[in-house]
């Protein structure tokens, strides 16, 4: 064990192994035709030491900093955790760390973004909606040579690696769900303009509404950005009108509670008198009352799956192809069917 304060070095594991330092290096290096012997003592050696090795110095003699970045947009809190804990999982055990680099808005300032992803050296960069798609962020990565795996992207496909969804058969399956116990006056509450997959779900809403006959009613869709308060704001000015909805589909789940509470605060009980549905099966659709039915986007395995694609690119490996990861429809309580007309 290391004496005092003392740290242990790649000197003392070779002593306490028996081997050379050179040795200890290329065990820990990874580096081909080690015998699994040699790993084992060397191993062993340093598991009694409490040795670990300096990944910023390995990093500086490979000209790797093993650091891989995660750029999002001010999304809702939950769908942050979740990429994180997808990126984090396949990072564990891995040289490589996660450095998480909020951004207040990609489309107002892309070349910041690039900026930034460049000044912290980083090996790779994992890039949520709507950095996933904004070409002036694609085109300055692909310049300065910094490998990307872009999550649910909506353009340019064959750039960089990629994994995804079918946003459109996902919001289309909980827009038929909701139609199919009845409703036909229903509300959409839409999130943030600049992300892609806002415009994408109002296109699958709109073709359930076709499909069934239902009437798109523009004076019911009201703008939201993503977050709880939007959603709030939304649902108030819906419900204010003389022409109200029996339904509400917000495209995300902290809109949807969002409107749960403002539906509350008026007066209306969900579902009795007011059915919301939303989008993601984040962890807050899970602890609100009443328990909110959703879609679920598998957010914690398409981070999983991007970290994976970039460490093995990075380790000159081939990532494989573009994955996509399925959707299910989560039916809890906050559907029902419309209230009976007066």
């Amino acid at each position: 064990m290391a004496r005092g304060n003392k740290r242990s070095t790649i000197v003392d594991v070779a002593k306490l192994a028996e081997v050379s330092p050179k040795s200890v290096s290329r065990v820990f290096n990874n580096e081909p035709h080690i015998t699994p012997a040699l790993r084992k003592k060397v191993l062993r050696a340093a598991e009694q030491l409490n040795y670990h090795p300096n990944v910023m110095a390995q990093g500086l003699v490979r000209r790797q900093s093993y650091l891989i970045g995660l750029v999002y947009e001010k999304p809702s809190p939950s769908y942050v955790v979740e990429l994180q804990r997808g990126a984090l999982e396949r990072l564990h055990g891995e040289r490589y760390r996660l450095i998480v680099l909020p951004v207040e808005s990609v489309g107002d300032h892309p070349n910041d973004v690039v900026d930034t992803i460049r000044s912290a050296a980083l090996d790779g960069v994992i890039l949520a909606p709507p950095a996933a798609d904004h070409p002036v962020v694609l085109d300055g990565l692909v310049q300065a040579r910094i490998p990307f795996a872009r999550i649910t992207p909506q353009s340019r496909e064959g750039l960089g690696l990629a994994t995804t969804m079918d946003g459109l058969a996902a919001a289309r399956e909980i827009a038929e769900h909701v139609i199919g116990y009845g409703h036909r006056r229903i509300a959409i509450i839409k999130g943030d303009p600049d992300h892609p997959v806002s415009a994408q779900r109002l296109i699958a809403y709109r073709a359930a509404f076709e499909e069934a006959g239902i009437e798109y009613l523009p004076e019911l869709v009201e703008a939201g950005d993503f977050s709880f308060e939007s959603g709030y704001e939304a649902t108030k000015r819906i419900l204010s009108r003389k022409l109200r909805p029996t339904a509400i589909l917000a495209q995300n789940d902290d809109m949807a509670v969002g409107a749960i509470s403002a539906a509350r605060e008026l007066g209306f009980e969900v579902p009795d008198d007011l059915s919301v549905a939303g989008f993601d099966d984040s962890e807050i659709a899970r602890v609100v009352w009443p328990r909110l039915t959703t879609v679920r986007q598998p957010v914690v395995e398409m981070a999983h799956t991007a970290a994976d694609m970039l460490i093995r690119q990075l380790a000159g490996e081939d990532p494989g192809p573009t994955v996509v990861h399925a959707h299910s429809l989560i039916e809890r309580l906050t559907v029902a069917s419309p209230p009976a007309e007066t």
